[in-house]
């Protein structure tokens, strides 16, 4: 029970992390989760304040993090403010949408393809040619799909932290082949 618990806990947290590639808020969850354990376990190991404090910034890191790649790739590809904010909303919008699709996974193509339309008709609406507002789309998607690269990152730095603030004195080992 001394492992089984705790490695049940982490492999549900790395389940819980694979919702970041379906724009889910797959962090925030994850810590609303360690709260969850941390309270519901008499023996919490190393969960103290400053644990949570990085937790809770890594979180909320990955959220500005993931909308500023959208932003930054707009820029990046000639995009006004009006065809940020259209990638933005597309980007949410589309996720919504396809997250019905391809069990869940509709959802991560739903906001690359959504920040995309998003960012070309609001460009096309600013009065650009059709030209500028597809290289600005382009961005759109490229750096909304940079965010969620990145935002994965984060999590799997904060199932990292856990893992170390259950098991404090533990290092994963990998298998040694001996040829």
């Amino acid at each position: 029970m001394e492992y089984l618990l705790p490695g049940l806990f982490l492999t549900i947290l790395g389940l819980v992390l694979l919702l970041n590639i379906l724009t889910l808020p797959a962090n925030w969850i994850m810590v609303i989760l360690v709260v969850i354990w941390r309270f519901a376990n008499p023996q919490p190991g190393a969960m103290d304040a400053v644990y949570f404090i990085a937790l809770v910034g890594l979180a909320l890191i990955g959220e500005v993090i993931e909308f500023l790649a959208q932003a930054w790739g707009t820029k990046k590809y000639g995009a006004t403010n009006t065809g940020t904010v259209g990638g933005i909303i597309g980007a949410i919008a589309g996720a919504v949408v396809c997250a019905p699709f391809l069990l869940g996974i509709g959802a991560l193509f739903g906001a690359l393809i959504g920040a995309w339309c998003g960012c070309y008709v609001f460009e096309l609406l600013r009065g650009r040619s059709a030209g500028e507002a597809w290289n600005s789309a382009k961005g759109a998607m490229i750096g909304r799909f940079f965010g969620i690269c990145i935002k994965c990152g984060i999590g799997v730095t904060m199932l990292v932290l856990t893992y170390h603030a259950i098991w404090p004195g533990a290092t994963p080992s990998l298998p040694v082949f001996q040829v």
